[in-house]
């Protein structure tokens, strides 16, 4: 007869031996390589240099060597948003870490799913080289931050980071990597502490009776879509196909609904389409999918709520201001929905006022001495319409007017910095987006002000060959910026920039580019930067003082 009790102790020294002399950096690799991890950007530095070493030896996992911390963050947020999987960072301790937290706020103002991997220091103390608290700076800025201590798993450690990550409301998971613990021999835990998950409730029937009820006294209902449904498109769109009624979008949401649908009025919001803000206020029923009604979306309106009732479906935000607050993943409480028999037919002059409102809706003239930039970017989305582009922008004025005179027909084919604004964005996540869509046509719209911050990664498009093509709407000043200060600040500006000749850089890191001062030479620079097979920069001067 076996004793159970020696055979338990048998296993457990078996168990220790099949990892004997692999260390926890190697372990954490390979749960990375389990969890379907095929991209990693990153910067290396001493207290990361085990996991390059296991990273080296992996055929799974290609590393991007980036030129600054902040830029690997916003390549893994292109990589997540155009490829709706968890993007993933690895930098070194201190200043390497530092360097991130611009990116882990964007992405967390964004609700995209990220894995910061930070190596740490040994130790504690204020005293040793690159010691910074990542967790305190993390916990402002995150989902969630961990910090690997001698008694936890690495490898379920990971797991739950990327759990976290990609459920409920996602967003960037911290973890610190402390340079001992990396490079010791892995001990497996046998217990983890897992945190108890939100439960979410499966069965809408009561909450689809009610919205029913709600939906059939309205005349003129208006759908919203915000970020928060990009993975619920389809759903989406069958639910307005059936009811019949407009529908509008956050910055966050274009896209998620077809730009061209006859039924689409436009981006709401201060820098929104006034078909979409006027949609808004002429609605007598709200139906929010995903919307977070930031301040730019609300027009920072204090009676924003009061104006019209609202139902609100939301995996977590919600607010005694709504008449109905419905929290559950959009895409499943629409399929619920969908499979609930209901007729509705809103008021048959509601369409027509919306379609009303739009034909007023008119491209400025362009003119006669400057190109203006909604001009420009009307003539490149209809010369790319064809390639069905991603499109990157950076912030500022050429933001908003891409978001206006864009078509995007299908979700994650725009991507900006919403909730935080960044400048210096869009360069890093077009690369990333790339890489997650390689076969499609990345466009990154950028201005003089945001491409300066984050240039140095025309290196690694060089190095890599990324044939994302760059357009500079370049009008020598911080566009948003001087626009507010014409009309709050008495025109005291402190924002002309005397620029570099971008051409130039561009032939310094070896790459193609263009220039652009005239309306004739759009259309070519446009074609031969798409056919050019590489990186490509267009130049374009445009009008100093357009306003949006």
């Amino acid at each position: 007869m076996y004793n159970n009790n020696a055979m338990t102790n048998l296993m457990q020294v078996e168990k220790k031996n099949c990892t004997h002399n692999m260390s926890s950096a190697s372990i954490l690799v390979k749960t990375l390589v389990k969890l379907g991890v095929e991209k990693i950007f990153g910067y290396p530095g001493a207290s990361v240099l085990s996991i390059y070493n296991e990273l080296a030896k992996t055929k799974e996992i290609k590393h991007y060597l980036v030129r600054h911390e902040q830029a690997a963050v916003h390549m893994a947020e292109g990589y997540a948003r155009a490829s709706g999987k968890c993007g993933v960072v690895l930098v070194t301790s201190g200043p390497g870490f530092t360097n991130t937290i611009t990116g882990i706020a964007n992405a967390y103002a964004d609700s995209t799913p990220l894995i910061v991997l930070a190596g740490d220091v040994a130790g504690a103390g204020n005293k040793i080289f690159q010691n910074v608290d990542i967790i305190g700076l993390a916990q402002k800025c995150s989902k969630k931050a961990y910090k690997l201590s001698k008694n936890d798993d690495i490898a379920k450690v990971a797991e739950q980071a990327f759990q976290e990550a990609n459920s409920g409301v996602k967003g960037p998971v911290v973890i610190a990597l402390p340079r001992n613990l990396l490079e010791a021999d892995y001990i497996p835990a046998e217990k983890i502490q897992a945190d108890a998950a939100d439960e979410l409730i499966t069965d809408f029937s009561s909450e689809i009776k009610e919205f029913l009820h709600i939906l059939r006294r309205s005349k003129k209902p208006l759908v919203l879509a915000g970020g928060g449904c990009a993975d619920a498109s389809e759903e989406l769109e069958n639910f307005i196909a059936k009811m019949q009624c407009p529908v509008v979008s956050t910055l966050m949401g274009i896209g998620i609904y077809p730009s061209e649908n006859n039924l689409y009025a436009g981006m709401i919001g201060l820098n929104g389409c006034d078909s979409a803000n006027e949609a808004l206020n002429q609605c007598d029923l709200l139906i929010a999918v995903g919307v977070s009604f930031s301040d730019r979306s609300t027009c920072k309106s204090e009676d924003f709520f009061n104006r019209f009732k609202i139902i609100n479906i939301n995996i977590d935000f919600a607010s005694e201001q709504f008449l109905l607050n419905i929290k559950a993943d959009a895409k499943e409480f629409l399929q619920q929905v969908l499979n609930t028999s209901f007729n509705f037919s809103p008021d048959e002059k509601w369409q027509m006022q919306i379609d009303s409102i739009k034909e007023e809706y008119v491209l400025p003239e362009t003119s006669a001495k400057y190109l203006r930039s909604s001009f420009v970017l009307q003539t490149i989305s209809e010369f790319t319409r064809y390639y069905e582009p991603v499109v990157v922008t950076d912030v500022g004025q050429h933001q908003m007017l891409t978001a206006q005179y864009f078509n995007f027909n299908k979700p994650r084919k725009f991507i900006t910095s919403g909730g935080m604004g960044t400048m210096g964005f869009g360069l890093p996540a077009s690369i990333g987006a790339h890489i997650a869509n390689p076969d499609n046509l990345v466009l990154n719209i950028t201005g003089d002000g945001s491409f300066q911050m984050n240039l140095q990664e025309l290196a690694t498009c060089r190095e890599h060959n990324i044939p994302v093509k760059i357009i500079i709407m370049n009008n020598s000043y911080l566009g948003m910026v001087r626009q507010m200060q014409e009309r709050i600040y008495n025109k005291r500006y402190q924002v002309e920039m005397i620029n570099p000749d971008f051409t130039k850089i561009a032939e310094a890191y070896d790459l193609f580019a263009v220039r652009v001062t005239k309306e004739e030479e759009l259309i070519p620079a446009l074609e031969t930067a798409i056919n050019h097979n590489g990186t490509a920069i267009i130049d374009i001067v445009i009008d100093s003082f357009e306003n949006i």
